[in-house]
């Protein structure tokens, strides 16, 4: 038996615009809608669910695996935009990029503060 996560429920303030963030920063096709949700594919065949929270909104993290290649458009898009970001989930290290396991990663937040995450090299996987 094989199991895969097929995907997840991201609950925002503003769906049109949490999904749109994620997709433009992360190189994405637009989202597309789904019943309440509106959808963003990732490459995995894992979508992201979006769908308004009519309460507060309780941060999650979401972290994405990308090539040295991805990493430095989207970081680029992360800066372009002006976004804060840190090297580290704590946040004791804003506007840096870490080299955790040989690899690079950095994080943001989207427009309803769930905390997100890219990474050249799994967790653990370094040299």
């Amino acid at each position: 038996m094989v199991v895969q996560l097929n995907h997840t429920i991201v609950r925002v303030r503003d769906k049109r615009e949490s999904a749109r963030f994620v997709a433009e920063i992360l190189g994405l096709a637009e989202p597309k809608p789904f019943g309440p949700f509106l959808v963003v594919e990732v490459d995995n065949e894992v979508s992201l669910d979006f769908a308004d929270d009519h309460g507060p909104v309780h941060p999650q993290h979401y972290a994405f695996l990308v090539s040295e290649a991805e990493f430095d458009q989207i970081f680029g898009r992360i800066r372009a935009r002006g976004l804060a970001y840190w090297a580290d989930p704590g946040r004791r290290s804003p506007s840096e990029i870490n080299t955790n396991d040989g690899g690079r990663g950095v994080y943001w937040e989207d427009p309803s503060g769930h905390f997100l995450e890219i990474i050249t090299r799994p967790y653990g996987g370094g040299s």
